[in-house]
């Protein structure tokens, strides 16, 4: 979640009066109202919807849903100028690939606008780029570059400019080691023998991303008419969409948008790109979800509401909504603007005594020993990545349920827990030790779906993670036998590894994670685990 605070003022002139009737709009267009007084006004914001992170582009939506300024609107992409070049060098290929840019002419600063770009970056930084992770935002005056822009990687004692809010020069090392913001994102350079820079003709640093602008020619001000944006990272179509919310916003502030060439090799790109996606809607599929009877000229009334074009059961998305993946996303915004209020409630027309499944009070009472040994539980999601499926983990890619046109990076369904313990575990390498987490959950091989559960405890040994398995077998009045293994995952270390038996049969295993594992993941710390197939304890216990 992320809250956004605007001028109440400037809500009452450009949108209408804050009334209670104002007030449940507000709610029911998904952005419920957290707090006003007579200067301002504070809306939280989903994280599904961060074109809404900034008072232009929630503007832009909720006059839509008003029905005010319905259908998808429309900006002027100009042509690329001379030299509006950005040169994508091949040094930037294994540390952050990719970068979408843009030019803004014509803009008129004050302190509020700045205020509301600077806030709307650093939201886009927290969600859509997890943390500046998947994507990093940089703004720039454009009077104080000259172009065109090269995006190259260079080692980090050749790097050398004032950071923002510095007044000295720096390094490449010494910023991650000295200056605030380079400390708080130097994990994400960690291992780096090369770090990204964006430079201009002359040579100047612009900016070191993730981490910071410089203060010479990354700084805008209230003088500052013209800017140069982009956004690098590790996904493409998700940086262009990027750059869309905010191109699109800062248009909405009275800037002209221009596109840049994108240079790579010998290839060539433009960005942005505001073509918007088609997809289809089933109004049949539409009515059922929804219990509803709407005919097609009142679905396409109510998709224009929330900004989108409509024509004989195909809808345009704007190329700034990043959370249509799939038509029910659509059916679900048919229901905002119809009005979750106008839903009727029914009951069900069957009489059924209900009762919790067995397999989960089962599995209840595992979290409820294991969070009693205070170890954390975690939840992961059921899609995951070949990298982290199986080259992270030097498993051979086979036996996997891959995901059909997949808009993520998440194409396959999980075959185990284990692996999603080591990214966590990864993510937390600059977090207090000892880590100890577990997960009860799905996994999927082939066709078949199994209840699993795995344990990770860092730093950790061998006996430590046997304890905790027989500690768990004798809480659940199992008969566990830890056995030599026949065979073990290529993950573990030969020699500090077992198969965990239940009535002699093979239910799961324990081990160290190999280090060559552990420098896969950057983890630090020695770790121990465990990963059970539960469907043979509910046979037992059921």
């Amino acid at each position: 979640m992320a809250n956004v605070t605007f001028s109440r003022k400037q809500f009452e002139k450009e949108i209408g009066k804050l009334d209670e009737k104002m007030q449940n709009k507000i709610a029911m267009f998904g952005t419920p109202l957290e707090k006003f007084d007579n200067e301002e006004m504070e809306i939280e914001v989903f994280p599904n919807r961060p074109d809404l992170l900034s008072y232009h582009g929630f503007k832009r939506a909720f006059l839509a849903f008003l029905g005010k300024q319905t259908g998808l609107k429309e900006y002027k992409l100009n042509k690329p100028e001379k030299d509006y070049v950005v040169i994508i060098d091949s040094s930037v290929k294994n540390v952050r690939p990719y970068t979408a840019c843009a030019i803004i002419r014509g803009l008129k600063f004050d302190d509020e606008k700045i205020k509301e770009i600077v806030d709307m970056q650093e939201k886009l930084h927290l969600t859509i780029g997890r943390k500046r992770k998947k994507i990093a935002i940089g703004i720039y005056p454009l009077e104080k570059i000259k172009l065109p822009i090269t995006f190259k990687a260079l080692e980090p004692d050749k790097i050398k400019f004032i950071p923002l809010e510095s007044d000295r020069e720096m390094s490449g090392l010494q910023i991650l080691q000295k200056h605030p913001t380079g400390k708080e994102y130097a994990h994400l350079l960690a291992g780096k023998s090369k770090f990204p820079v964006f430079t201009d003709a002359e040579n100047n640093i612009l900016s070191m991303p993730p981490i910071i602008n410089s203060q010479v020619t990354g700084k805008v001000t209230g003088s500052t008419a013209d800017v140069f944006v982009e956004c690098s990272g590790f996904d493409f179509p998700v940086l262009n969409k990027c750059l869309n919310i905010i191109t699109t916003n800062l248009a909405e502030m009275g800037g002209k948008i221009y596109q840049m060439e994108l240079r790579e090799n010998k290839t060539k790109s433009i960005t942005p790109d505001f073509s918007p996606e088609k997809m289809k809607i089933n109004l049949k599929n539409a009515n059922s979800l929804l219990g509803l009877e709407l005919n097609e000229k009142e679905v396409k009334k109510l998709l224009e509401e929330m900004g989108y074009n409509y024509n004989k059961e195909s809808a345009e998305i704007p190329p700034w909504r990043v959370d249509i993946l799939h038509e029910v996303d659509l059916i679900e915004d048919i229901a905002i603007a119809y009005g979750y209020e106008k839903f009727i409630p029914e009951i069900p027309e069957v009489t059924t005594v209900g009762e919790q499944d067995k397999k989960e009070i089962i599995k209840r009472k595992i979290a409820e020993i294991l969070c009693g040994l205070n170890i954390l539980e975690v939840s992961n999601y059921h899609l995951t990545s070949k990298a982290e499926q199986f080259r992270k983990m030097s498993m051979p890619e086979e036996g996997f349920i891959e995901v059909e046109e997949s808009k993520t990076d998440y194409t396959i369904l999980r075959k185990d827990l284990t692996h999603y313990l080591l990214k966590i575990l990864s993510e937390n390498v600059d977090s207090e030790y000892p880590q100890k987490i577990f997960e009860l959950g799905r996994i999927f091989n082939s066709a078949k779906e199994e209840e699993h559960l795995s344990l990770a405890v860092s730093p950790a040994n061998f006996t430590d993670t046997r304890q905790i398995v027989e500690y768990l077998s004798k809480m659940m009045n199992l008969n566990f036998q830890i056995s030599e293994p026949d065979k073990i995952p290529p993950y573990l270390i030969d020699g500090r590894t077992a198969e965990i038996k239940l009535d002699s049969k093979a239910i799961g295993f324990l081990g160290e994670i190999h280090p060559k594992i552990l420098k896969n993941w950057k983890i630090k710390m020695p770790v121990a685990l465990f990963e059970i197939n539960l469907e043979e304890i509910f046979g037992e216990l059921e």
